[in-house]
């Protein structure tokens, strides 16, 4: 589990690393999949690091894949998230400044399911949300993937 340190531009502390998650809409359009964290037990949008030689759509739908088993295909960019405010600081001493991509993935194969990383995994309407244990930094992208803005977020 990683702790987050606050503070104006803290994130000088560390080195950025690039994220990639998925808002992923029932078909309706009403509900977003949601997964619980084996490491700290809160609930976020499938999401992880990229990884050396791999685009940001590619870390994306691998990630959606190794957390809930679902093949996806991105579908727009709903914004990219900065975080010089803030420092995330792994167990093993690693320090982090999050540079996020948020994208809105369609379903096009695979089967929902547990994975390591996942020990629950759920459809929720905003209002839900709001209820739930959510990741911090995950907040905003919900909130802008429900606002129906088709321009990219840039925060």
């Amino acid at each position: 589990m990683a702790k987050i340190i606050r503070g104006h531009r803290v994130g000088e502390n560390g080195t950025i690393r690039v994220g990639c998650s998925a808002v992923i809409f029932d078909k309706n359009r009403e509900k977003i999949l949601l997964t619980r964290r084996e490491d700290n037990n809160q609930w976020c949008l499938p999401s992880g690091g990229m990884e050396p030689g791999e685009s940001a759509s590619e870390t994306c739908i691998r990630e959606v894949e190794e957390e809930t088993g679902l093949e996806v295909v991105i579908k727009r960019l709903i914004g990219v998230y900065t975080t010089p405010d803030e420092l995330v600081v792994y167990r093993d001493g690693n320090k982090i400044q999050l540079v996020a991509l948020c994208f809105e993935a369609e379903i096009v194969g695979g089967e929902l399911r547990l994975s390591p990383e996942t020990t629950e995994y759920g459809y929720f309407s905003y209002q839900e949300i709001q209820e739930l244990d959510l990741l911090s930094n995950h907040t905003q992208r919900i909130k802008d993937a429900y606002s129906e803005e088709m321009a990219t977020f840039i925060r």
